[in-house]
């Protein structure tokens, strides 16, 4: 059985057209929608029963239609920390993003809603955040790392390193970076050191460790 066919998914989105044609996506791509709801409560108490490898659910929905889908998300991180959690979002807002990955960047995704139309790229995000990786929209970081500051040591950084720094605030690996500019991975390295050095961000040879340190200063 292939990485696809064995990833579980719990679907929680309102709009009834919106759920078929995600549930329709994720089949198509061989992955296996256990459960699907239109409502955040029931979201959660699906994930309990199902315990899938990850969930999608909506920012907006059910029942008050407000950040009910983020807050489901954010229980099912901390009641189910094995459960993977991808965030959709009609709104470009950072702090949706950084409320969802806290301390904790592994998986976990945050995706704005048309993204979901390129379906190769949302079925990605699916398996990274399934497998324990993360997926953060790159608008969304965009946002963060393209934020005035006043003296910000992100000026010192040059156009190259500001991309290898998007790309790690989205989660990508080294490979993955390196795949995305065209560069090898110890090319990716050397630019990651000076990153660093330049932030003044202490080194992690942990993956997830190394995005919550980007986005924490990202943030603030």
């Amino acid at each position: 059985m292939d990485e696809a066919t064995a990833t579980r998914v719990v679907v929680g989105e309102d709009h009834p057209i919106f759920r078929e044609g995600l549930i329709r996506v994720l089949e198509g791509a061989g992955f296996e929608v256990v459960a699907a709801s239109g409502d955040a409560l029931d979201v959660v108490r699906k994930t309990r029963a199902h315990r899938p490898d990850v969930v999608i659910v909506d920012i907006q929905m059910p029942p008050d239609r407000t950040d009910d889908g983020l807050r489901a998300a954010l229980e099912i991180r901390a009641s189910n920390p094995d459960v993977g959690v991808l965030v959709l979002s009609e709104f470009l807002e950072d702090r949706y993003a950084l409320d969802l990955v806290g301390d904790r960047a592994e998986g976990v995704g945050y995706l704005l809603k048309d993204k979901v139309g390129d379906v190769a790229a949302f079925t990605d995000a699916v398996r990274r955040v399934a497998a324990d990786g993360s997926a953060l929209d790159p608008d969304v970081v965009g946002l963060l790392v393209g934020r005035k500051r006043l003296n910000s040591p992100i000026d010192r950084l040059t156009r190259r390193e500001r991309e290898v720094l998007s790309l790690m605030a989205e989660g990508c690996s080294n490979a993955r970076i390196a795949e995305q500019i065209v560069v090898t991975v110890a090319g990716v390295e050397r630019h990651i050191t000076s990153i660093f050095d330049k932030l003044g961000l202490a080194q992690s040879p942990e993956q997830h460790r190394r995005v919550v340190a980007v986005l924490k200063y990202l943030q603030s």
